[in-house]
């Protein structure tokens, strides 16, 4: 196939290959728009130089490998190769980049790229230098067996961590729950671990294959809204609507709640002492509650005394007073709570 009359074109498709690889590496990682706008250029041209030339870069002839021209001919489809794994690469990183989730994307977007260079890589080796592909893979197999079986905890972590990308249960940035009580911001997702940044600003590293059978909460989805509950009781001094209006009014007051969706009081039980009731109401990240719990606290007590209201004491702490016997004081004896309290 390739002969003398070839050495123009074979010429031609190396100074482009090699031109190809000088501008797109003057490009910069910063641009990968006009990255993929080189590669596709030169890639687009090398093939058309090579359709005019009548050569096949996917078929290897014995008078490929002969001659003076070899060398020309090897490196010309080493290029073409080389420029149409940089074609499909740029693709998948300006998927990424157009998604705008480069850093969530990475683990797909790796195992694609590894892929492409792994095919461009076998084709060289098979099309170029005309080795026996077929037992190359079956010693390739053979390899990756027994790497596999070395590293098996390694790739438990390397295939959770695709599953989890793959399932999107949380993105950067989510606040995240465990089912073992761990919780923290996604601050940073790799092959073996996820990384959270937890309220204590500490950074809790898990590998992908134990999160991965966990059940986790994602406090973000659909929102970041987050409903609290705080239960109080209130002496039974005044009425419960009193109460209730008095306790809402505290809600209304807050700052570091959200008013959508509106916060509730829940009255939940009385009895001769008190009245117990849930305030609900809903910050807006998991960063505020402590925040807005503070300030939810500091109202109720402000509230109870400008409206003359008194807290209640626990229903595990009653005292009650009995009665003095012979030269006995009267004596005060700690009552839990009744199980016939409404």
């Amino acid at each position: 196939m390739f002969g003398d009359h070839h050495f123009l074109t074979l010429v031609l498709i190396n100074l482009l290959g090699l031109a190809g690889i000088v501008v797109w590496y003057f490009q910069g990682r910063g641009r990968p728009m006009a990255r993929l706008i080189v590669q596709i250029l030169f890639f687009a041209v090398m093939t058309a130089v090579l359709g005019f030339g009548g050569i096949l870069p996917h078929w290897v002839d014995q008078a490929d490998l002969q001659g003076t021209g070899a060398y020309l001919a090897k490196s010309a489809r080493i290029l073409w190769w080389t420029h149409l794994a940089w074609t499909l690469v740029g693709f998948v990183r300006l998927y990424v980049v157009l998604e705008h989730r480069p850093r969530e994307a990475r683990l797909l977007q790796d195992l694609v790229v590894a892929a492409i260079y792994l095919g461009v890589a076998l084709s060289i080796t098979g099309f170029v230098f005309g080795a026996p592909i077929g037992t190359l893979a079956a010693t390739s197999g053979v390899v990756a067996i027994m790497v596999g079986l070395a590293l098996q905890n390694t790739l438990g972590d390397v295939f959770s961590g695709i599953a989890l990308t793959l399932g999107r249960p949380y993105t950067l940035g989510d606040w995240i729950m465990l089912s073992d009580g761990t919780e923290g911001r996604v601050v940073e997702t790799t092959w073996r671990s996820t990384h959270l940044l937890t309220g204590a600003h500490n950074i809790v590293v898990l590998p992908n294959s134990v999160l991965a059978k966990l059940s986790l909460t994602n406090l973000s989805r659909p929102d970041a809204t987050q409903q609290m509950t705080l239960t109080i009781r209130i002496a039974a001094t005044h009425a419960p609507h009193v109460i209730q209006e008095a306790m809402f009014a505290v809600l209304q007051s807050c700052k570091r709640i959200v008013k959508e969706p509106p916060p509730l009081v829940a009255l939940k039980e009385i009895d001769a002492v008190a009245i117990g009731m849930d305030l609900l109401f809903c910050v807006a990240g998991p960063g505020d509650r402590l925040l807005a719990r503070n300030e939810v606290i500091d109202l109720i007590h402000r509230h109870c005394e400008t409206n003359g209201l008194r807290l209640a004491m626990s229903p595990q702490s009653y005292a009650v007073l009995l009665p003095a016997t012979g030269d006995q004081p009267p004596a005060t004896v700690m009552r839990p709570r009744s199980s016939g309290a409404l």
